[in-house]
């Protein structure tokens, strides 16, 4: 574990390392974020981050973090839980909550609770009202490594009904340089639930045939502002067992499979976030389109469409995720 940098709070945040031989992850305490993530033979980074804590709490954000404790948006900022209406932050456009505002978990240090070679666990402890949610709230996260694949477990439990919806939010480029031009992706997802004008979910669940968003036999990204990607695919209608959700192959040949046992996947294309001024691990700087994000997750839009798959867990439910990318060059 070595000291990675100070927030703005003065909060110290280190970094773990973590290897199997064939692929090694970094993962850092603030916002339990995947910030490098490495495939021997290929002398690059093939996930987005950077060395300096503050491109973090800048527009890098969401890069690499654990979003929650409901990732994505919350529309008119309330919620309905165990009968009683809670706000939270308008982050958005002063009407809404994204990825839950400015005391969410993406954006603590978490606690180290084991380190080996191959494994990082971490945990975080949020108290009853923070961020807006009822309960004292426990997060687990577990990175581990095996052979050519990294998986993340993620838990949750309260002492009171509240909401969980997390998902990683790392953005992938599978080439030398960030962008993803000419990434075929395949997402073998019929159904996507369709966003308004200030991407909301309308509480239509549309079909992907005939729509620019029909990845079930590979679609090709242009990487730039000719595609717009910023919706959520819908896998199941519930939580199920861990199973193939999506392929990311580079024009260079790496190619990243993507399993989940959540509900949803958000595509995002990374159009609206430039983080050039700031350095990067690929020592290129990020501007718009660097990668595009795969966020394994509930349904966006679940507190207020009573047929999208929910998301309250009360005392005694444990929320549960695993995602795994596994990796070929």
């Amino acid at each position: 574990m070595e000291h990675f940098g100070t927030t703005k709070q003065g909060w110290d945040v280190h970094s773990l390392e973590i290897s199997s031989g064939t692929l090694s992850a970094r993962i850092l305490t603030y916002g339990a974020i995947l910030n490098d993530v490495r495939l021997a033979g290929v002398d690059y980074p093939v996930t987005l981050g950077s060395p300096d804590i503050a491109a973090y709490q800048g527009p890098m954000s969401s890069f690499g973090a654990l979003m929650g404790p409901v990732v994505n948006r919350m529309r008119g900022a309330e919620a309905v839980i165990a009968g009683k209406t809670h706000q939270f932050e308008k982050n958005q456009d002063g009407k809404h909550t994204r990825h839950s505002g400015a005391d969410a978990s993406h954006k603590k240090v978490w606690d180290v609770v084991d380190h080996t070679a191959s494994s990082v666990t971490l945990r975080l402890k949020m108290p009853d009202g923070e961020a807006g949610f009822p309960g004292n709230r426990w997060v687990r996260a577990i990175y581990t490594v095996s052979g050519a694949g990294l998986t993340m477990e993620v838990t949750a439990e309260s002492d009171a009904p509240t909401l969980f919806s997390y998902a990683n939010h790392s953005f992938w480029a599978l080439d030398p340089t960030p962008g993803y031009a000419g990434h075929v992706i395949t997402i073998p997802a019929g159904r996507y639930t369709e966003p308004d004008a200030e991407l909301m979910p309308t509480g239509r669940v549309l079909h992907v045939e005939g729509s620019p968003y029909d990845a079930r036999a590979g679609l090709t990204l242009a990487g730039d502002a000719s595609q717009f990607f910023d919706m959520n695919y819908c896998l199941n209608e519930g939580n199920c067992a861990l199973r193939e959700v999506a392929r990311l192959r580079g024009t260079s040949g790496v190619e990243m499979t993507m399993e989940t046992t959540a509900p949803g996947l958000q595509l995002y294309d990374c159009g609206t976030i430039d983080a050039s001024a700031y350095a990067s691990n690929h020592g290129t700087p990020y501007q718009l389109y660097a990668g595009v994000a795969l966020e394994a997750q509930h349904w966006p839009g679940a507190t207020t469409n009573p047929a999208f798959p929910r998301i309250e867990y009360g005392p005694g439910a444990r929320y549960h995720q695993i995602t795994r990318w596994s990796f070929t060059a």
